[in-house]
């Protein structure tokens, strides 16, 4: 029935408006096809999605935008000659004021373009979107030569202001400084903080648009930026009820090199002193970094890739793992912890705490408290220590324990590399090699010393690194020294110990055939009864420790 009127409708209008008979045809066809406006709208929203996948379309003839001919032009083409009209705005300047200083922004800094982006899209679909008198007509005007200019809105990205205010605010933003605490002499120092006004960045941003969009007359122009004061956080009794030690932990690195005992000093400098508020994170890395000279950071050995290396900040996950100790016995959030890619010697599997600037890997926590926190860190020159001041919430007799199960073993291989510049049956270990574990830490919690809860706490992996031993073959018998040459070649260890015990009686040697782990299976019943609860055992120590006990950074 609505086609049927359609038709007549365009049949009367045809009468009036003195229409050709061809026109009638055509459109008449077309209505009949279609039977609903919502039909009408699909067909004009896939002509501009197809516009809109391509970009090669050619803009027909006698079609402008703001003045500027691009008829015959590609759509690419069109919105080069847009870009370039707005290109002359670019050295406009802006004087951009907040908080009694100013910002020199450019235009270009403001993404000053076009409003209506897609008019080099609707260009190109000139005569093919719209309503049917619309499409009738446009298609009219371009076969008789007609032009169709498009207008332009003059526009400011919003998004790319944002980036521009985020890092240019800088220069006028003075940030509050917070109320805080130092430690002198065993006692708590209390320090007012200053307000600071800081620019708005959203606010702002919105500022300029709408004075670029409405106001801006395209000369030189000064606009005022938002701003807000913020006032500092804490107050004298606020920061008054840290007072009790909530969690302590420390490391020993006395056996460290000069390079190490820097860095790690270095890394607890810059912990030391951080107050956290209810809810507040802290990451390490964030604050510890950048690790290089400038920061006062020195070569030392890091994990990287799964083998020692010389990088700046060498042993900084020292730092972060007596951090992770003191964290534990606070009981406090933690956010993100990693273990290193392989074995550390100054705490038990599970224990540590890995940072990696380059690896992604950080020690995050939160205050889970509802009073402030203050980290307290330092070093004598041979242990670093980090201790964690609050107010106790809980009850005297409460107290919490942390027990290491090893849950698996990867012994390391060995290879053995015989060495013509070495006496007969010599052997010395080049690379240490580090033994794999995989591991969890369970948190025990007590109450007047009766166990009332065991959960895990975490799950770590430590991958195995290779051991290499070289074997001297060097001797005035060629035929002991190609006797050795072959039992090192079978990579046996039984083979080359009966051959050394042959050929080189006496010869002696402390590197061990087989390597005895540091840690062996153990198996902490998930209970309730403290009796079976006994942290992981300690083996012998028959393997090689790593070289300087370095940190993953």
């Amino acid at each position: 029935m609505k086609n049927k009127s359609i038709i007549s409708l365009m049949m009367a209008l045809s009468l009036t408006a003195g229409l050709s008979s061809n026109f009638i045809t055509a459109y008449a066809q077309e209505a009949a096809e279609e039977s609903s406006d919502e039909e009408l709208l699909n067909e004009e929203a896939e002509a501009v999605e197809e516009a809109v996948e391509t970009d090669d379309r050619i803009i027909p003839n006698g079609v402008s935008i703001a003045g500027n001919d691009v008829s015959g032009k590609t759509v690419t083409e069109a919105e080069d000659v847009i870009k370039n009209y707005y290109a002359s705005y670019n050295d406009i300047n802006f004087t951009l004021s907040a908080n009694d200083q100013t910002i020199a922004a450019k235009g270009s800094d403001l993404c000053i373009g076009a409003k209506n982006s897609d008019v080099c899209e609707k260009a190109a679909t000139y005569g093919s979107y719209g309503n049917i008198g619309e499409r009738f007509k446009a298609t009219k005007d371009i076969e008789e030569g007609r032009t169709k200019d498009f207008t332009l809105s003059l526009g400011a990205d919003k998004d790319g202001i944002i980036r521009y205010l985020t890092k240019a605010s800088e220069q006028v933003n003075d940030e509050a400084s917070d109320d805080y605490l130092t430690r002198e002499d065993g006692q708590f120092v209390f320090h007012e903080g200053t307000s600071g006004v800081v620019v708005q960045i959203e606010e702002s941003a919105a500022i300029l648009v709408n004075f670029i969009e409405n106001q801006w007359d395209g000369n030189d122009a000064a606009v005022d930026l938002a701003t807000e004061v913020k006032e500092p956080r804490g107050s004298k009794e606020e920061l008054a009820e840290i007072k009790d030690l909530l969690g302590s932990f420390s490391t020993d690195y006395s056996s460290s090199s000069a390079a190490r005992k820097n860095n790690v000093a270095n890394g607890v400098g810059f912990i030391n002193g951080t107050i956290l508020y209810p809810g507040d994170e802290f990451s390490v890395l964030n604050t510890i970094t950048p690790f290089s000279a400038e920061n006062g950071y020195m070569l030392a050995g890091s994990y990287e890739n799964g083998t020692t290396v010389e990088t700046y900040g060498g042993g900084i996950c020292q730092v972060s793992t007596t951090l992770y100790g003191a964290v534990r016995e606070a009981e406090l959030g933690v956010v993100t912890r990693s273990a290193h890619s392989m074995i550390v010697t100054y705490v038990k599997p599970s224990m540590d705490a890995a940072i990696s600037e380059s690896g992604g890997k950080d020690f995050q926590i939160k205050n889970n408290k509802n009073y402030p926190i203050y980290i307290e860190g330092y070093c004598d020159g041979s242990n670093a220590y980090f201790n964690i001041y609050g107010k106790e919430e809980d009850d005297a007799g409460h107290s919490v324990d942390y027990e290491t199960e090893i849950t698996g073993v990867n012994v390391q291989n060995t290879t053995w590399v015989a060495d013509p510049n070495v006496p007969l049956g010599k052997m010395t270990t080049t690379v240490s090699g580090h033994t794999g574990y995989t591991a969890r830490l369970w948190k025990v919690t007590y109450e007047n010393g009766e166990e009332v809860g065991r959960e895990v706490y975490n799950n770590s992996k430590y991958n195995p690194s290779n051991r290499n031993v070289t074997i001297g073959i060097a001797s005035e018998d060629p035929n002991l020294s190609y006797a050795m040459l072959q039992a090192v070649a079978t990579q046996d260890p039984a083979t080359i110990a009966n051959a050394i015990a042959t050929y080189a009686p006496g010869v002696a040697n402390s590197t061990p055939f087989t390597i005895t782990p540091k840690y062996q299976v153990t198996n902490p019943a998930p209970s309730t009864d403290t009796t079976n609860s006994a942290p992981a055992t300690e083996a012998p120590a028959t393997e090689a420790p790593a070289t300087q006990d370095p940190g993953a950074i």
